[in-house]
C-alpha cells in the first residue's frame, strides 16, 4: 500500500499499491492462488471475484476483462492486526499495452541481473 504522503491528487486512499497486477482485456486468464502466512481472501467486487487463499493449498478460478480500467479490491478475510489494509490493484490494459508492459519489465529485470 501506498503510504498518504506518496499519494498524489486523485490516488484513493488506503486503496493504492506501487506494484499492481496487470492483466490483458479480452483474454481469458487463469488465477492460481494460495497464501504463505494465513488465511486471506482476494476480492474484487467490481469484477466479482472472491478467493480464498489458504497456506499450503492452491485455489483457482478465470477471470475475462471486456474493457480496460483500473480495479481495486481488499483482502476480505480477518487476516490479522492489518487486515484492513490489504488492497488489491488489477489494471486490465489492451494487449498491446500489455505486451509492452511485459517487454519493460523483462529490459528492467535482465538490467538490473547486469549489476
Amino acid at each position: 500500500m501506498l503510504p498518504e504522503e506518496d499519494l498524489e491528487k486523485g490516488n484513493l486512499r488506503l486503496l493504492e499499491v506501487d506494484n499492481s497486477v496487470v492483466l490483458p482485456e479480452q483474454t481469458h486468464i487463469r488465477v492460481i492462488i494460495t497464501a504463505a502466512d494465513v488465511l486471506h481472501c482476494w476480492g474484487i467486487p467490481s469484477v466479482g471475484v472472491k478467493l480464498d487463499a489458504c497456506p499450503g493449498r492452491l485455489n483457482q478460478t478465470s477471470l475475462f476483462f471486456k474493457r480496460q480500467g483500473t480495479f481495486y479490491g481488499q483482502c476480505s478475510e480477518i487476516c490479522g492486526v492489518n487486515h484492513a489494509f490489504i488492497p488489491i490493484v488489477v489494471v486490465s490494459e489492451s494487449m498491446d499495452n500489455y505486451i509492452t508492459w511485459i517487454q519493460t519489465r523483462l529490459e528492467d529485470s535482465l538490467f538490473l541481473l547486469n549489476f
